[in-house]
């Protein structure tokens, strides 16, 4: 919706104009209201809320930004929430809403879903951690058994999906509600004399864990083309399944948290936050930076004599620095991308170090020759900053490259999130170790 729009729907709200409100809001997607809804104060939500149908009111809630939603469900009793919301939700959209609210409003809510089966559902589904395959997964499917006729196959699968807004796979199970494979809906049409679901089932279907990491369960959609995912228990009981919509979200949010620590944010923070949660966000990094610098100003303090016989050597310290901290983001970011998307394992690290090192060599060889030779016209060959400077060049995107890979790697074997590595982790280290890198060649070679 772009601001006119919702300026003009806000002065109807304001006038109290419910007739014409609901007029307009009879042609847009739940998504759009959802966004409406974000602009405006929890009081003019609860306006626009009392207007829409059950049904939209809770895709519109599932839609809203988290902060607005938050601070809408503060001012409406549970009692509301679940009648009016939750009845209406998937399970996995439900547990979603119910697990930003702390523990005395959830058991408020739950205590008020009449459906005692869907209650127990969002309760277990509460258990497991939200990043997993567990706490991910949504409960509504539709299930057949393989020992089913084809004709009682169809007849169950006709009431359950009643039930349903989407129908991506249909799974099949035993007695003991095993998972045993995925019934394809063409055969209703092409193999409707079949005897047995079994006989037409497509058996060992992919599926994940429920203690699977959210991760691996968006790699598997991908690897595999999924819409939908089955998960399993233990014992390889189907318990639940993941959409690809869900997954997309939670990818979304996973590329969001990993752009915000390559930035040097400590928490997850919007451009519309309060003043206090950006700057507590933002704060952390910059004291460190402040004192990589203050340590870089005291190695380079320690040289003062070298810098009086050289004064030339003070012209390359941005340039050294600069192209340490250049090279060791490029290298840690590429690895992190490679974790990422599993195309490199965190256990072939000395091999990805070997490779990165290769490519350090070419690239630091050519950037120290095209310095040495600038260095060379204007200084000439004698002039110990000729050398110097292409040297602790050379030297310091070596260490950059291998340390901006090793860093990444090694952070990922002790499951810490590695893309702190791409931020300014390695641009303050390369920092302060090229300045030691520069300053300790020059007095060597002067």
């Amino acid at each position: 919706m772009n601001s006119e729009e919702i300026k003009k729907i806000t002065e109807l709200i304001e006038n109290k104009e419910p007739d014409k409100v609901k007029e307009l809001l009879n042609d847009l997607h739940p998504a759009d209201i959802a966004e409406l809804c974000n602009e405006l104060n929890a009081e003019n939500a609860r306006f626009v809320y009392l207007l829409l149908d059950n049904e939209t009111a809770a895709d519109v809630l599932v839609e809203m930004d988290e902060d607005a939603r938050k601070e809408f469900l503060d001012i409406l009793p549970s009692e509301t929430i679940a009648k009016r919301f939750v009845d209406y939700m998937d399970s996995d959209d439900a547990v979603d809403i119910i697990r930003e609210m702390d523990e005395d409003k959830q058991e408020e809510v739950l205590s008020h879903i009449e459906d005692i089966e869907q209650a127990g559902d969002i309760v277990d589904l509460l258990k497991y951690d939200e990043d997993t395959a567990g706490g991910l997964m949504g409960t509504e499917m539709v299930i057949v058994k393989e020992n089913w006729s084809m004709p009682e196959c169809l007849r169950e699968m006709r009431i359950q999906a009643e039930e349903m807004d989407e129908i991506y796979y249909v799974y099949v199970v035993d007695d003991d509600e095993r998972l045993r494979g995925v019934f394809p809906l063409k055969k209703m049409i092409t193999s409707p004399s079949v005897s047995k679901v079994k006989h037409v089932m497509k058996k060992d279907p992919v599926s994940v864990h429920v203690d699977t990491p959210v991760e691996e369960v968006v790699q598997i959609i991908e690897k595999y083309d999924l819409v939908a995912v089955p998960v399993v228990d233990s014992i390889g009981r189907l318990v639940g399944r993941i959409t690809v919509d869900d997954v997309m979200d939670e990818v979304r949010e996973q590329a969001e948290r990993d752009y915000q620590l390559a930035s040097g944010l400590s928490q997850d923070v919007e451009s519309d936050d309060n003043v206090f949660r950006q700057t507590t966000a933002r704060l952390p990094w910059l004291l460190i930076g402040m004192l990589g610098g203050i340590g870089n100003s005291m190695i380079l303090g320690n040289f003062d004599t070298t810098f009086a016989a050289h004064p030339e050597m003070a012209l390359y310290i941005p340039l050294i620095g600069g192209t340490g901290g250049n090279v060791g983001t490029q290298s840690s970011a590429l690895v992190v991308q490679g974790l990422a998307n599993s195309s490199l394992d965190s256990a072939n690290t000395f091999k990805q170090v070997g490779k990165e090192a290769v490519v350090a060599l070419i690239n630091a060889s050519i950037i120290s020759l095209l310095v040495y030779i600038y260095n060379f016209v204007r200084f000439g060959a004698s002039a110990t900053v000729s050398y110097s400077v292409s040297i602790s060049l050379f030297a310091v995107v070596m260490f950059a490259s291998i340390f901006g890979t090793l860093v990444p790697m090694t952070l990922e074997k002790l499951k810490i999130d590695p893309a702190i590595a791409t931020g300014p982790f390695i641009s303050i280290t390369n920092d302060i170790i090229g300045m030691m890198l520069y300053m300790g060649i020059t007095v060597l070679l002067s």
